[in-house]
């Protein structure tokens, strides 16, 4: 990290400090730093306004050169340099840009510097960066030429992912990049700085993970991990189709089966598993030693070949024997049962006997589905034949992802021991809290597929929680495969919803891939999170927020007002729209049919008439329905309604002039927990929503006990669909599952047009469309991009 090297004082060196030879023509050091030279001779400084908006000052120039001498060591324009640094602090590195003499004689040099992997974003896990790895940052400045202390062998080396615990072979240097790092949104990219390098700067030869080697073409597949109901998928695949790319989602991953069966009624193209993370990663293995196994595919590792084969040595007879019966032709004893063919497989504990291991789903000769069952695969070797069918048809069919195959990941591990709900978070070495571990499972399954795009989204509490570590992890890790990589904090309500929910995403990308910028807002709403200071630029929009001409913020009456009445106690899932037309552009596009959408057809209802789903609250027990009948139907009515409630200081307090009501069964009409909450400050216990109000974010519990998540003029919480639509969800997407469950899966998905917004960006870095900035303008506004071609027929 650059230092004040301005005002550090040096000793004298014996020999000569100067520059050697003629000084350049003036008309070509004007061509090469035209801010250097002034109108006026006298002036001693000159203020200039760097790209990223920031004023520098710079010394006029009176002479350049090329050559320069410190302490008898010669230097040239484009050496790379140790640089003078404070007394027991490490010298700083940076690359000569520069030599000029300033208008008073001065000698000077112009610094661009490189950063050490503890000078960025990634700071106490640089151990997780190989060795003598630096990043070539785009911060300039000019520094006294006796700042200079001595050159240093930096080698650029080419883009290569690697897995994260590999060094990497290069020639003999001091230091080497192949990265530079910019303070905007803390991004890791591949370095542009110089023409590709040559056989003098990198490693001696380009292995097999050189990437390049096999290009997606056509279709790209998405692998969606910790996948709950397919929000963040559906919206990725409708943001790409926006740019021109084909997504579809291959692949989905999730522990919650309800959300699993979600995703699966509304995308029956994707391969859903309902498993836990870990064990999909084993499975993976496990899988690809099969397609090695039966010669599917081949291995650059001899011992990798041998090994798969050698699993069953005793397999190696005539795989024609068991065509039929599948046991090697042997006489079947009246204990044992014949396998027709093989429908599933899984690493786990299908059987619940307490170990983990692989297992295959059977169907049994002269049996039925009922009869189905899961078998260990080592109980299994004497069906080489039919698991030779059942692996090469999953070959084929791309069941599952080998390596190479995924062209984008992405994903929200879980990581509850941030939360501050968790009183008892490990703020001291948060990766040792088993509630935080799917992170490195996450980046476990990245290092294994090495896909071409990453992306992983979080709560904030990621950056707040121990100083951000968990998310310098996360970059850490990327970074150390070798992915480009860039922050960044978006704002749900600024894509077109009234909620204002912020969530961290980051963004990885191979080397040789564009990396994604980050989709500026489209609408303004007032963002409410606190950040540390260092992550808040990350913010989405935040530097540019005066330049961009941003529509009003959507409120609950634009998404919710035209949908149906419903009592606390609604029954029915599915039902009719009222004959009113949808009074709201929002709610005209959000009541769309799945035909007139980009959303898939094969998925969900495809009725020739538009339905509406979900459309039920949670019932509430007797008590808290008759407090919630008792809030006035105004704006910013709740608890402190109720009667008997002093409020001092925006302290409530119970009144002790009147008794204390109660409702039928006995119990006080205002709860204790509500006069306790925050310390009685808060206003959210049995808060009445009003029409004009954006909601702070969708939970995923609806008891309206501490959170303000009453209807504007009905006694009884948000619907689901309610919820749905404040989370951007289109009205035909079902939800399975108990209503609670429907609540879950809604409030901890990623904001639909969140995640429209994103793959648009993705698609458009995806095609090489975007250049360095961080940042990128949408051409559309959620939800009229749902259009789909139906829609536009029709007009």
């Amino acid at each position: 990290m650059t230092g004040n090297t301005k005002n550090m004082k040096r000793p004298e060196p014996d020999s000569n400090l100067s520059f050697i030879g003629k000084p350049m023509p003036v008309a070509e050091a004007m061509t090469k730093w035209p801010l250097r030279f002034s109108s006026s001779k006298s002036r001693k400084t000159l203020t200039i306004e760097t790209p990223n908006g920031v004023n520098e000052e710079r010394q006029p120039a009176k002479h350049h050169y090329e050559l320069a001498v410190v302490d008898a060591v010669l230097f040239h324009l484009g050496d790379d340099v140790y640089v003078m640094a404070e007394e027991g602090k490490p010298k700083y590195i940076a690359r000569i840009v520069e030599f000029f003499e300033a208008i008073d004689g001065e000698p000077y040099f112009r610094a661009r510097w490189f950063y050490r992997p503890d000078d960025t974003v990634i700071q106490g896990l640089a151990h997780h960066v190989q060795a003598k790895r630096v990043f070539l940052s785009n911060v300039e400045d000019d520094n006294p030429l006796n700042c200079i202390f001595s050159k240093v062998n930096i080698a650029r080396i080419p883009p290569q992912i690697v897995s994260g615990t590999e060094e990497r072979a290069i020639l003999p240097c001091d230091l080497y990049y192949d990265m530079k790092y910019e303070l905007a949104h803390l991004t890791f990219s591949s370095a542009d700085d110089v023409s590709p390098p040559t056989s003098s700067t990198i490693s001696s030869e380009c292995d097999s993970n050189c990437i390049g080697a096999t290009p997606h073409k056509g279709e790209k597949f998405l692998l969606d991990l910790y996948c709950g109901c397919g929000a963040m998928s559906t919206g990725l695949s409708m943001g790409a189709s926006l740019s021109g790319v084909k997504l579809t989602t291959k692949w989905a991953v999730d522990i919650n089966s309800f959300a699993c069966e979600s995703l699966k009624l509304n995308h029956p193209e994707t391969e859903v598993r309902n498993e836990a993370a870990e064990d999909f990663l084993r499975l993976l293995k496990e899988w690809r030693k099969l397609c090695l196994k039966f010669s599917l595919i081949s291995s650059t590792d001899p011992t990798e070949s041998v090994s798969a084969l050698n699993d069953n040595e005793e397999d190696d007879g005539d795989e024609s024997d068991d065509a039929d019966g599948g046991n090697n032709g042997s006489e079947i004893s009246s204990e044992e049962f014949e396998v027709e063919e093989f429908l599933a497989i899984c690493f786990g504990d299908p059987k619940e006997v307490m170990t983990s291991s692989l297992h295959l789903k059977v169907r049994w000769k002269g049996y039925g589905p009922d009869e189905d069952t899961w078998e260990p695969f080592d109980g299994l070797g004497n069906c080489k034949g039919k698991l030779k069918e059942f692996v090469t048809k999953g070959f084929n069919s791309k069941l599952l992802p080998l390596p190479g195959d995924a062209y984008f990941v992405c994903g929200g591990p879980p990581c509850q021991g941030v939360s501050g709900f968790n009183r008892f978070r490990n703020k001291d070495a948060p990766l040792e809290d088993e509630k935080n571990q799917q992170l490195l499972v996450y980046m476990d399954i990245i290092d294994y597929l090495k896909p071409k795009y990453v992306l992983m989204e979080n709560v904030v509490d990621l950056l707040k929680f121990s100083e951000g570590f968990l998310a310098r992890y996360a970059v850490a890790r990327l970074v150390a495969m070798n992915y480009q990589t860039r922050l960044g904090m978006m704002t749900a309500g600024s894509y077109g919803l009234p909620q204002i929910r912020n969530r961290v995403f980051l963004w990885g990308a191979q080397p040789t891939e564009k990396l994604p910028p980050y989709p500026l807002p489209t609408h303004e709403v007032l963002n409410k999170s606190l950040t540390p200071v260092e992550f808040e630029e990350i913010q989405v929009g935040t530097s540019q927020k005066d330049l961009l001409q941003l529509e009003k913020a959507l409120t609950l009456a634009d998404a919710i007002s035209d949908l149906p009445a419903v009592t606390n106690c609604e029954e029915k899932d599915e039902m009719n729209y009222d004959k009113t037309s949808p009074k709201t552009e929002f709610q005209k596009f959000i009541s769309l049919k799945r035909s007139e959408t980009l959303i898939p057809l094969a998925g969900g209802d495809r009725s020739l008439f538009r339905k509406l789903y979900d459309h039920q609250p949670l019932n509430l027990k007797e008590d808290d329905f008759e407090r919630v009948c008792r809030i006035p139907k105004k704006k910013g009515a709740n608890f402190r309604d109720l009667g008997g409630v002093l409020v001092e200081n925006n302290r409530v307090k119970f009144d002790p002039s009147v008794e204390r009501l109660k409702v039928k069964s006995g119990k006080f009409l205002v709860p204790d927990y509500a006069m306790s909450f925050v310390h009685g400050r808060s206003k959210k216990p049995f808060g009445r929503l009003w029409w004009d109000e954006i909601v702070n974010t969708v939970v995923t519990r609806a008891e309206p006990h501490n959170q303000c998540v009453i209807h504007p003029l009905q006694d009884r919480v948000l619907t689901v669909r309610e919820n749905a639509r404040i989370q951007g969800f289109p009205d035909f997407y079902k939800l399975c599952g108990s209503i609670k469950e429907k609540y879950t899966q809604v409030g901890n998905a990623v904001a639909v047009p969140v995640g429209v917004a994103l793959g648009y960006a993705f698609g458009m870095a995806s095609q090489g469309l975007t250049d360095d900035q961080p940042v990128i303008t949408l051409p559309f506004k959620y939800p009229k991009c749902m259009l789909g071609n139906a829609e536009e027929q029709s007009n």
